[in-house]
């Protein structure tokens, strides 16, 4: 195993005590920001240290490689983007906060997802439109390195799914703006040019989102171990078990917990540097 540590300052002298810790035989740098301790294996007090510096840190297999996977699928709001759709579309009327409240509970899992987007698309209702192209056009901001690691993953060939509890709207832009190969969201309803405040067709929960990754992952005819997930909340969690490599990106507890590596300060391209 290597350990890499990224998406802070390493101090020498950190660097020295994380690899007499891990028993490290060596310290690279393979690029600016990005150290690699070969040959190490865990220590207790790693995890401690690497948080109290402001550094993400993962043990990874020497022989993984990027290119030995078929399968990118990554959740939208607050891992590919930098907003929660919903909440800046709440802005445009004044209710921010409460739909903001409204996400939280349902990210850390303490309510049912369903019911939470029902609860925040209802109070969107009689919003114009012309909101959704608001949002897109002046808020919408792609998370640090969402464009090298997508990049990088097309050019290995690597199949690129967005599974999004967003909307349509904003998934069918970026599809072609980002070359992403599947992308599956929420359908808001629409009336006279304002929105309903009803989601049409099956929301897109845990299940759903679980769901598509198993389609594409059958259409493609690839394995659970050639596939990469990165998410956020705990709707994400169905379908981050069904990846070979799950990635946790700035993500809630409950999903840290359960995935294989957390990204806390690194951008998205930090996933690069968990292969070799």
């Amino acid at each position: 195993m290597h350990l890499i540590l990224q998406g802070g300052d390493a101090e020498t002298a950190l660097l020295k005590q994380l690899a007499k810790l891990s028993g490290a035989s060596a310290i690279e740098q393979p690029v600016s920001g990005v150290f690699r301790l070969r040959n190490a294996r865990p220590a207790a007090e790693i995890a401690a240290l690497c948080a109290a510096a402001g550094l993400d840190h993962a043990f990874v297999p020497e022989a993984r490689r990027l290119a030995d996977f078929r399968l990118l699928v990554m959740d939208m709001d607050s891992t590919l983007i930098t907003m929660e759709t919903v909440d800046e579309l709440a802005d445009m009327v004044g209710l921010k906060p409460q739909v903001a409240a409204i996400t939280a509970q349902a990210m850390r899992g303490e309510i049912e997802y369903d019911e939470s987007l029902r609860r925040r698309v209802a109070l969107l209702k009689g919003l114009d439109a012309s909101a959704l192209a608001r949002v897109y056009d002046e808020r919408l901001k792609l998370s640090p390195g969402a464009e090298r690691l997508l990049a990088q993953a097309k050019s290995l060939g690597i199949k690129i799914l967005l599974v999004s509890g967003g909307f349509t709207y904003i998934t069918d832009r970026l599809k072609p703006r980002l070359g992403l190969d599947y992308a599956y969201s929420n359908t808001l309803g629409m009336a006279n040019g304002k929105l309903s405040g009803e989601v049409l067709g099956r929301i897109v929960n845990a299940d759903a989102k679980r769901d598509e990754l198993l389609r594409v992952r059958d259409e493609l005819g690839i394995t659970r171990e050639q596939i990469i997930g990165i998410g956020d909340g705990a709707n994400d969690l169905k379908f981050l078990a069904e990846c070979g490599v799950s990635v946790a990106y700035r993500a809630k507890p409950v999903v840290r917990d359960k995935t294989t590596h957390a990204l806390n300060h690194a951008g998205l391209d930090g996933v690069l540097h968990l292969f070799n």
